[in-house]
């Protein structure tokens, strides 16, 4: 994971240079190996790596928009990277690769409590919470206009996820509340955001799991080439998942996302920055102010923006807040949970 980082750097460095020097770039704090320690580092700079999500994602687009405002006008370096999904971001934390980091709320209370994704290796808590920002609504994806409901996925082509993603967890919990099993009754394939469009515009499967706020990138491409449908939850099914699982929402995607017929009903989880927990309370503070700052004064700059606001940002209670964060809420009257 440490390679790719930094070659990922590596790039971001040249396309900030390119940009005249927008972004700031530096190294992460050194690698400190597997288990639970915290990074080798006692303390990182304020030149911090943003670890974010693939580049066909809400992640990366909406985390470089936060990471160039930061770095322009929030007093703190922050330079956005390309990332491989929830837990691979979490992994990049853990290894001192990334100070910052995009991840699902359901993920996140994984890696805390060490549990589904992170059964095998244990709980990593050296990480703490900057803010949640949105809703990341499970879109079911498919251009076969036949394709209603979640049981007609039965012995379809789906793909429910790159390896390591948060989304094969939300695929997995939303066929078992339909009673379909990824290993026997689908034909699954692991794939990400881009590589599934891909497929779907090729006609290599049938439908896709995408877990990221929407309108997202890859399906709004899609749509410019190729029909595309997005299937509804009943609201039987949805009490059942919530029921068994219930960090997720019920949620309505607006027919207007991708210009379709009628709202689409889905649940969703939490979009969710995270700090580990030796980047300094200044870092952390300055970050956060600039994430709401920047929704006042560049609205216009990325549509996540309007969906902002201080009641969600606060509402993570599986893990503590970090300092820094918690300080600019304490200064909107509102209190968190920190370490």
């Amino acid at each position: 994971m440490k390679k790719k980082i930094v070659s990922l750097l590596a790039v971001a460095c040249a396309g900030a240079l390119a940009l005249g020097g927008l972004t700031a770039c530096g190294g992460g704090s050194s690698n400190n190996g597997g288990g639970s320690a915290a990074p080798a580092a006692d303390q990182v700079s304020d030149d911090l790596q943003f670890v974010t999500g693939g580049e066909s994602g809400t992640y990366y687009a909406f985390g470089t928009v936060l990471a160039n405002y930061c770095t322009n006008n929030g007093g703190t370096s922050v330079t956005a990277l390309s990332g491989n999904g929830s837990q691979a971001n979490i992994q990049a934390l853990q290894d001192g690769d990334a100070n910052l980091a995009f991840c699902q709320s359901d993920v996140l209370a994984y890696a805390y409590e060490g549990t589904n994704l992170f059964e095998k290796d244990g709980a990593y808590k050296d990480f703490s919470i900057v803010g949640a920002l949105y809703q990341e609504q499970v879109q079911i994806v498919t251009t076969n206009p036949d394709i209603k409901s979640v049981a007609d996925l039965k012995g379809k082509t789906v793909s429910i996820g790159a390896t390591g993603s948060g989304v094969y967890f939300n695929a997995v919990d939303i066929l078992g509340a339909y009673d379909l099993d990824v290993e026997s009754d689908i034909n699954a394939v692991y794939q990400d955001f881009g590589d599934s469009t891909d497929s779907l515009k090729n006609g290599k499967i049938d439908a896709a799991f995408v877990v990221a706020g929407a309108p997202t990138t890859s399906i709004t491409d899609l749509a410019t080439s190729k029909p595309v449908y997005l299937v509804s939850l009943d609201d039987e099914h949805v009490d059942k998942l919530l029921k068994s699982s219930p960090y997720y929402a019920k949620a309505t995607i607006s027919k207007d996302a991708y210009g379709l017929d009628t709202d689409t009903t889905t649940v969703a989880v939490l979009a969710v920055i995270l700090a580990n927990d030796n980047v300094s309370e200044d870092a952390v503070y300055n970050f956060t102010k600039s994430i709401f700052d920047g929704a006042e004064a560049q609205a216009d700059a990325h549509a996540k923006y309007a969906e902002l606001n201080l009641e969600t940002a606060s509402s993570i209670t599986t893990v503590p807040y970090h300092a820094g964060a918690a300080k600019y809420y304490a200064e909107q009257d509102i209190e968190v949970a920190t370490k």
